[in-house]
């Protein structure tokens, strides 16, 4: 089952993911920027002050090389000593130029006729300078991504908390007894907008319908069912007037026939009783012996067998007591019996008692795998319909088994 807060977690997460994406998106993005930036930067700091450095020269030969925090210079003039110049710097062309020498240096060459300057500048300080700037814009991004994504979540919480309080309500439903009012929008634990209203009187209009219809059924079943019962008292009456030694044979065994579906139809209508009821609630349950239960359906199945090289074996391998609804079961165990004997044209029906269960074989046609596959589907009846039968007797024995748990 679902926990209450399966939506809003799932959510949650989403939000999450989204979040650690972004903010990875965001690092990545920032970082790159920045290395870009730094070399930009670098190039244009010692561009800027070769030319400074060289418009100055010409109004005062005298200045020195630059020499700041960042920048170290170097001239070499042309005829003079270049022992002054770092080995490193000498023999590089004009142009721009990234590492030299063993320290993460960028170097600016430029040639004049004064001579050859070398401006050197260490970019390791420049870029912990760009990428501290960097990392802190980083951080208000991620922390303004973070305040919205929050938001967010916060707003999409209380725009399903209207149809997470529905689901909520319809999962506490008691499946005896549905409270089909809690339903209503004004019933909801929150307050619902349009959207969700709509569903609440759709789901309450549709449950209302549908348990309209299903008491309806129970109803019509349970009447009938009832109704059914008296001429079928009367004709079980009649019969048994006519099956005295005084009846001719012919009338004998027409009674007998007519007292065989008598029987058949007062199990139908039992079953019809016990599965129009809701649940097993109301049915009395009590502590009953399934031997006798089991030794009572075979007397009531055995004139089916009446003219068939057909016997009815019982074999109690252990006596089996089971509390539950004695006539539930009696319905149960006596359509596998009857339908046992009804399509066995010779040999025997076995009906085994053990410690936890009754089984019932039988030496008759048996079922091909198509049959086997609609063996409980209703009014479905095997070895093309052979026989007296409903094709409902399986269809009941699956629901009643369902029904109890067994």
């Amino acid at each position: 089952m679902p926990t209450p807060s399966g939506l809003r977690r799932k959510i949650w997460v989403a939000f999450i993911l989204q979040m650690t994406a972004i903010s990875f998106a965001a690092v990545l993005g920032v970082y790159a920027a920045a290395t870009v930036i730094e070399d930009v930067l670098v190039r244009r700091i010692l561009t800027h002050d070769a030319e400074y450095f060289f418009g100055k020269l010409e109004t005062d030969p005298s200045i020195a090389p630059p020499d700041t925090y960042f920048v170290q210079g170097f001239l070499e003039k042309p005829g003079a000593d270049a022992s002054a110049t770092p080995e490193h710097f000498r023999g590089l062309g004009p142009g721009y130029h990234r590492g030299g020498g063993d320290r993460r240096e960028a170097v600016y060459v430029a040639d004049s006729p004064a001579g050859r300057l070398y401006l050197g500048l260490d970019a390791t300080r420049t870029h912990r300078l760009v990428l501290a700037f960097g990392m802190a814009l980083c951080g208000i991004i991620i922390v303004i991504v973070y305040l919205t994504t929050w938001m967010t979540y916060r707003a999409s919480r209380r725009a399903l908390s209207p149809v997470i309080a529905l689901a909520n309500t319809v999962r506490d439903w008691d499946p005896k007894r549905p409270d089909l009012d809690a339903l209503l929008p004004e019933n909801l634990p929150v307050r619902a907008d349009g959207d969700v209203e709509s569903l609440a009187y759709a789901l309450h209009g549709f449950a209302t319908r549908l348990e309209e219809f299903v008491e309806r059924e129970r109803a019509f079943t349970r009447d009938a069912s009832h109704e059914l019962r008296t001429p079928l008292t009367v004709i079980k009456a009649s019969a048994d007037m006519l099956t005295d030694d005084d009846s001719p044979p012919f009338t004998r065994r027409a009674a007998d026939r007519i007292l065989h579906a008598v029987r058949d139809m007062e199990s139908l209508i039992d079953s019809f009783l016990i599965l129009a009821r809701e649940s097993d609630a109301g049915l009395p349950e009590e502590e009953f012996s399934v031997n006798e239960a089991v030794h009572l359906e075979i007397e009531r199945a055995q004139p089916l067998c009446d003219g068939k090289p057909v016997h009815v074996l019982r074999e109690e391998r252990a006596d089996l007591v089971l509390y539950s609804s004695p006539r539930a079961f009696s319905v149960l165990i006596g359509n596998l019996i009857r339908n046992a004997c009804q399509y066995t044209d010779r040999g025997r029906v076995t009906v085994t008692v053990e410690a936890d269960r009754v089984v019932v074989r039988d030496t008759g046609s048996g079922m091909s795998e198509q049959e086997l596959k609609r063996a409980f589907v209703s009014f479905f009846r095997g070895d093309q319909g052979r026989g007296s039968g409903h094709g409902i007797g399986l269809t009941i024995v699956k629901r009643l088994a369902d029904r109890f748990g067994w």
